[in-house]
């Protein structure tokens, strides 16, 4: 399905939106060398009680994972880059931490990712690969407009991450957002420009490149949820949801 939003839909948007991008920047803000990654899962169950939001994880079951997830947000720690299941971990200086959060609020989803590095020790090659799953980001964005296509926006994205040397799996990628978390169009970290679905105003993506150091080949963990890399390489992911307007993307989940 792929919902075109009204501007009253598209206003709750970016209520949702604003609102993801709160919790993750004060998440961040409390992730230390000693954090446990449940504490993180507490604190965003809290902050999205108290915003009257509802999670788009905790009851989520799709096909791909041994649900129902049972979580309020995704927490992968070095390998694991997409579905990070929250469990018994304590952060430890250098780790590479991915925050993946989705929440409905006034009937509008909002889903948004960030990777950063906890602690002091700030490893070269993963400062890199977070840094192009950001650049690779700020493409795809660039390139959503109307009468742009999907292609447009993973030929944007897959040029950054491939200029960059990263392999890219497109098994998982972006996608439409709306009443629920996961629609159609999927949108490929990579592609061929002028290919797919036209953009139309009111059309909400979710984008998000996201990488494994030197593979695409990903593995299930055994928890049924966490997807890592299949090498055991660092991984990272950047996400935003976007709004299609008449004057091009419109960022909704910036901090």
């Amino acid at each position: 399905m792929i919902e075109i939003l009204s501007p009253t839909e598209l206003a709750r948007a970016r209520e949702s939106g604003a609102l993801v991008a709160g919790i993750l920047q004060t998440l961040k803000s409390r992730c230390a060398v000693g954090t446990n990654l449940l504490d993180i899962d507490s604190w965003a169950r809290a902050m999205i009680v108290d915003a009257g939001a509802q999670s788009c994880y905790v009851d989520y079951a799709p096909s791909f994972g041994r649900g129902p997830f049972g979580h309020y947000i995704c927490t992968g720690v070095n390998d694991a880059v997409l579905h990070g299941l929250p469990h018994n971990y304590t952060l430890a200086d250098g780790d590479l931490l991915t925050l993946d959060l989705a929440v409905s609020k006034g009937g509008v989803a909002a889903d948004s990712a960030i990777s950063f590095i906890v602690g002091d020790t700030r490893p070269g090659e993963s400062v890199a690969m977070i840094s192009a799953t950001e650049r690779a980001l700020s493409a795809g964005i660039a390139a959503a407009g109307p009468g742009a296509r999907i292609g447009d926006i993973s030929h944007a994205i897959g040029a950054v991450l491939s200029e960059a040397g990263y392999p890219i799996n497109t098994e998982f990628g972006g996608h439409g957002i709306g009443s629920t978390m996961h629609q159609d169009p999927h949108v490929p970290n990579t592609g061929r420009p002028g290919r797919g679905y036209k953009l139309r105003p009111g059309l909400l993506l979710a984008l998000e490149p996201w990488v494994m150091a030197d593979t695409a080949e990903l593995i299930t963990d055994a928890d049924g949820w966490t997807l890592r890399s299949a090498t055991g390489c660092r991984t990272a992911h950047s996400e935003h949801t976007i709004a299609i307007t008449s004057d091009g993307a419109e960022i909704l989940t910036l901090p």
